[in-house]
């Protein structure tokens, strides 16, 4: 079982910056894809960045690709979103998952955990 919970979130004008965090407990961490989805009032989830185990492999939506930055830090636990030049339409709660397949996917139902979500709010 792993546990996961995301920090970082909060209000935001456009064209500023958020780092979020997500922290995992129990599963070895190192051997997971880890990955981020967002869901903004009345749409679907949808993927947003994923990272394979070891760091070197990493994957996009094309809505953020320029512009967040998704890292890890095995000897921590912890995942990272680096979201710069926010725009409005970045507004979302944003949720950090893993999955047991050490792989990056950008398949929401190929992940096994999820965390309970960080409210993302970006002000024009």
């Amino acid at each position: 079982q792993v546990q996961l919970v995301e920090s970082g979130g909060g209000l935001v004008q456009a064209g500023g910056s958020l780092r979020l965090s997500c922290a995992a407990s129990g599963r070895t961490f190192s051997s997971l894809g880890m990955g981020w989805f967002r869901q903004a009032p009345g749409k679907e989830r949808e993927f947003v960045a994923t990272i394979s185990w070891s760091g070197g492999t990493t994957y996009y939506a094309d809505s953020v690709k320029g512009r967040f930055t998704i890292s890890r830090d095995n000897a921590k636990n912890t995942v990272y979103l680096q979201m710069n030049s926010l725009k409005p339409e970045d507004t979302a709660v944003y949720y950090c998952a893993a999955r047991r397949g050490s792989k990056t996917s950008d398949y929401e139902a190929r992940y096994d955990y999820w965390g309970q979500g960080t409210q993302v709010t970006v002000s024009s």
